[in-house]
């Protein structure tokens, strides 16, 4: 009998959130300021670095070796409120050519999952900005017992949408997140926002998602399917553009 075919577009797309969906971070970075200014504490570029794109309760307890009094959970009930707060007084600053690629994969049957380390109330605030069914599955940070880089939150947005893991794309904008994205399975793609990606091993990494398209995506997927994923920045299929991202 002969091996199924590699199929010729993904089954699913699987979305980080913060920096990848919805540049958030300088809303994250401003509570985490606070939170560390009112105790005398500073942050560094190489901890900012370690922050993006980590579980929440792995932040938390780096805030608590630097000495902030509080609990996992005071700390991170405190970042949910701020960056609630935050988002709501001012228009949501969307990544370039996201929300536009979530819409065509939507036009074109294919489903998106939201894979996030934010805490669920968060991840729904943001998916309720957006056009009505771009998602239809979320991954909270405070509903899994693993955080990235552990595989298992991809794993899970996967088995929402009950398809196989190796036939999703992940998008991811952070080392960590990016490191959760490969280890699963799933063709890795990493878009930088705040933090380098070179060195991180993924399927591709592109500049951005802005001109790419449902069909550009499972053209890229098709070419990608077979090829491990390899550390370093602009490696890729070709988009609409012709430009090797």
């Amino acid at each position: 009998m002969s091996a199924s075919p590699t199929p010729r577009r993904p089954a699913a797309v699987l979305w980080d959130l913060d920096g990848t969906v919805i540049d958030s971070e300088p809303i994250w970075l401003e509570v985490e300021l606070a939170m560390l200014g009112r105790y005398g504490i500073e942050l560094t570029e190489e901890l900012r670095a370690q922050l993006v794109g980590s579980g929440l309760r792995a932040a938390a307890e780096r805030f608590r070796a630097l000495g902030v009094p509080l609990s996992v959970d005071e700390i991170i009930a405190e970042w949910a409120a701020g960056v609630a707060a935050g988002m709501s007084r001012s228009a949501p600053l969307w990544r370039p050519g996201a929300v536009e690629l979530l819409q065509s994969l939507a036009e074109a049957g294919i489903p998106s999952a939201l894979v996030t380390m934010s805490v669920r109330a968060i991840a729904d605030a943001v998916v309720a900005l957006l056009p009505s069914g771009l998602f239809s599955a979320v991954v909270a940070g405070d509903e899994v017992e693993f955080e990235k880089p552990h595989p298992d939150p991809y794993l899970r947005g996967a088995a929402l949408l009950g398809v196989d893991i190796v036939d999703c794309i992940a998008i991811e904008d952070s080392p960590t997140g990016l490191r959760a994205a490969a280890a699963s399975g799933a063709v890795a793609i990493g878009v930088p926002n705040l933090v380098d990606l070179d060195g991180v091993a993924a399927h591709a990494h592109w500049t951005t998602l802005a001109g790419v398209d449902a069909t550009a995506l499972a053209r890229s997927f098709a070419e990608l399917r077979g090829v491990p994923p390899t550390p370093g920045a602009g490696t890729g299929a070709l988009v609409p553009t012709g430009e090797q991202r």
